[in-house]
C-alpha cells in the first residue's frame, strides 16, 4: 500500500535529466524573537561603553547630600549646618550648570567635562579635609560650593543619544526608548545611592560615602568621556539669540520642571517627618526608596511601548495621572497613619512620576536649538534643583506648622500646578 507523503522536505538537484541528489532533512525555520527596545538601543556601536561609564559618573549624584550631611552633622553636632552647606551647594550649581552645558555643547563633552569634574572633586576633598581637620565653618561653604562644576552627566548622556539616533529611520520612537532609559537610571541611581552613601559612613568612617563618591565620580567621567566615537561633535560658538531659555515653548517647558521638582523636594522631607512622627525615622530612605523604584519600573514600561501621539498631548495626561496618583500618600497618611500603607502608597505615587519627566525631557529635546541641547537639557535640570529647594522648603514649613499628615498636600499642589501650566501654556505651537 502506499505510503502517505511525510512532511519532510524531498529536494532534488536535476542536470540534464539525470538525478543527483535528494535531500530528506527536515526543513526547519528558526523563529526568533526581535529584539527589544532596549536591546536594539544598546546595540548602536559605542553605546553599551559610554552608557557604563555615565552611570558609573551618575551615581554618586544621590551619594553627595547624604554623605555631607552625615559627615557635617557628625563632626559639627550642626544639622542646621550641614543643611545650609548643602542648601549652598545646590544654589551654587543652579547658577554654574548652565554655563558648564553651554562650554560642554561649545567646546565638546571631552574637553570640558573632564576639567570641569576635576575642579568638582577637588571640592569634595577640600571639604573632607575642612571637616575632618576642624577649619572655620565658611570654609566648609566654600568647599561645597566648588563642587557646582559638576557637568550634567545625565544631560550629556541624552545627547550621546540624539547624536546617534539622528539619522535613524525610527528615531522618535528610539529616542523615546532612550530617553525612558535615562529617566530609569536617574531614579535608579538616587534610590541607590543614598543607601550607599548612609552605608559607606556608618561601616567605615564618617567621610567615607564623600571620598567613595568623589571616586566613582572621576572614574565614570574618565571612562565616559574616552568613547569619543559616540561624542556628539562642538559646535563651537553660536548665536546668543539661539540661546534655549528664548526657544519658542522652552519656557512653559522649564516651568513645568520647577513645578515637578518641587514636588520632589516636598515628598522627600514631609515623608523623613511622618515617619520620625511613627517611631521609625530610620525607615524614612527604604519608603523613598520604594517610591524611586516605581519611577524606575514606570520609566521603563513606558519607554518599551509606543508612544501614542504627539509628545504635547500626552504631557498633560502623565501631569494629570502623576497630580490624582500623588492623592494616595495624603490618603494613607490622614485616613490610616500607617507607614506600612504609606510605604505602598508612594510605590504607586512614583509610577507616574517617570513618564512625565521622560515626556518633559523629550519636548525640551525638541525645543532646544540645534548645537545646544546639552545646555537645553541642564536648564530642565536646574528647573528641577530649584522646585526641589522650594517644595523642601514649603513642606518643611508645613509639617512644623501644621503637621506631617497635611504636608502631604504641598506635592499634590504641586502637580496641580504643573498640570495647569500644561494646559495653559504648553501645546505644539507655543
Amino acid at each position: 500500500m502506499p505510503q502517505p507523503p511525510s512532511r519532510e522536505a524531498l529536494v532534488l538537484t536535476v542536470t540534464a535529466d539525470t538525478l543527483v541528489a535528494a535531500d530528506f532533512r527536515p526543513r526547519t525555520r528558526a523563529r526568533r524573537r526581535p529584539p527589544g527596545p532596549y536591546r536594539r538601543l544598546l546595540a548602536l556601536p559605542g553605546a553599551r561603553a559610554f552608557t557604563a561609564g555615565n552611570l558609573i559618573a551618575r551615581l554618586p549624584m544621590g551619594m553627595f547630600s547624604v554623605s555631607a550631611v552625615i559627615m557635617i552633622a557628625g563632626a559639627r553636632g550642626s544639622y542646621a549646618l550641614a543643611g545650609a552647606v548643602t542648601a549652598t551647594g545646590l544654589a551654587a550649581t543652579a547658577v554654574v550648570a548652565p554655563w558648564t552645558a553651554r562650554l560642554v555643547d561649545r567646546y565638546g563633552q571631552a574637553r570640558i567635562a573632564v576639567p570641569a569634574t576635576a575642579i568638582a572633586v577637588l571640592g569634595s576633598l577640600a571639604l573632607l579635609l575642612c571637616v575632618r581637620h576642624g577649619a572655620p565653618d565658611w570654609t566648609l561653604f566654600a568647599a561645597y560650593a566648588a563642587t557646582a562644576t559638576t557637568p550634567n552627566t545625565g544631560g550629556m548622556s541624552r545627547a550621546r543619544w540624539a547624536h546617534l539616533l539622528k539619522d535613524d529611520p525610527e528615531a522618535p520612537a528610539a529616542l523615546h526608548t532612550a530617553n525612558s532609559f535615562e529617566q530609569a537610571a536617574d531614579e535608579l541611581c538616587f534610590m541607590l545611592g543614598p543607601v550607599l552613601a548612609a552605608f559607606l559612613c556608618g561601616t567605615f568612617f564618617p567621610e567615607a560615602g564623600t571620598l567613595a563618591g568623589a571616586v566613582l565620580l572621576m572614574t565614570g567621567v574618565l571612562l565616559f568621556a574616552a568613547q569619543r566615537s559616540t561624542e556628539p561633535p562642538a559646535r563651537g560658538r553660536t548665536d546668543t539669540a539661539g540661546a534655549p531659555l528664548r526657544a519658542p515653548g522652552m519656557p512653559p517647558l522649564l516651568a513645568v520642571c520647577l513645578a515637578t521638582g518641587a514636588v520632589f523636594g516636598a515628598m522627600e522631607v514631609v515623608t523623613i517627618a511622618f515617619a520620625d512622627a511613627q517611631g521609625h525615622k530610620a525607615a524614612a530612605g527604604v519608603v523613598l526608596a520604594l517610591q524611586a523604584a516605581g519611577s524606575c519600573a514606570a520609566g521603563l514600561v513606558y519607554g518599551a511601548a509606543a508612544p501614542a501621539g504627539p509628545a504635547e498631548s500626552r504631557l498633560p495626561w502623565c501631569v494629570a495621572a502623576m497630580t490624582a496618583l500623588l492623592t494616595l500618600p495624603l490618603l494613607a497618611a490622614a485616613l490610616s497613619g500607617s507607614l506600612l500603607l504609606l510605604a505602598g502608597a508612594l510605590l504607586a505615587a512614583g509610577m507616574a512620576t517617570a513618564p512625565t519627566m521622560v515626556t518633559t525631557m523629550t519636548l525640551v529635546q525638541r525645543r532646544t536649538p540645534a548645537g545646544r541641547l546639552n545646555e537645553g537639557m541642564t536648564l530642565a535640570v536646574t528647573g528641577l534643583l530649584g522646585g526641589i529647594a522650594c517644595g523642601s522648603a514649603v513642606g518643611g514649613w508645613t509639617v512644623e506648622r501644621v503637621s506631617a499628615t497635611a504636608g502631604y498636600g504641598v506635592p499634590v499642589t504641586a502637580a496641580a500646578v504643573a498640570l495647569m501650566i500644561c494646559l495653559a501654556l504648553v501645546s505644539p505651537t507655543a
